[in-house]
């Protein structure tokens, strides 16, 4: 005959924490990043690498760049002159880098 045993538990969250669905920490995740566009310098800290790194393997890479050019329906801002900044949709280039990780460093 198997026992069984009924427990509980009770387990003091700190006032400074809650607890959430993963779920909605993905939905705040995400909320976090509407609205917000990054610079080349922003980029370079999201991913660890330098600009001519960045230029290089993401965004002048064929595999890559009509995806990601605003003249075909992306959402990076390819600078047209010397000097003019570079500007991202931060929520969908993150989601781009997450997805296309293994393409980006793989090779």
């Amino acid at each position: 005959m198997q026992q069984k045993i009924s427990l509980r538990l009770l387990i003091d969250i700190p006032e400074s924490q809650v607890l959430i669905e993963r779920l909605e920490l993905e939905s705040l995740k995400e909320a976090d990043l509407l609205g917000i566009y990054w610079s080349m310098l922003d980029l370079e800290n999201r991913m660890g690498r330098k600009k001519d790194w960045i230029k290089q393997n993401v965004l002048y890479n064929q595999r890559f760049k009509s995806t990601l050019d605003i003249k075909c329906g992306g959402f990076v801002y390819y600078p047209q002159k010397k000097g003019e900044p570079w500007s991202m949709h931060a929520l969908k280039m993150a989601k781009f880098l997450d997805e296309n990780f293994n393409q980006i460093f793989g090779d």
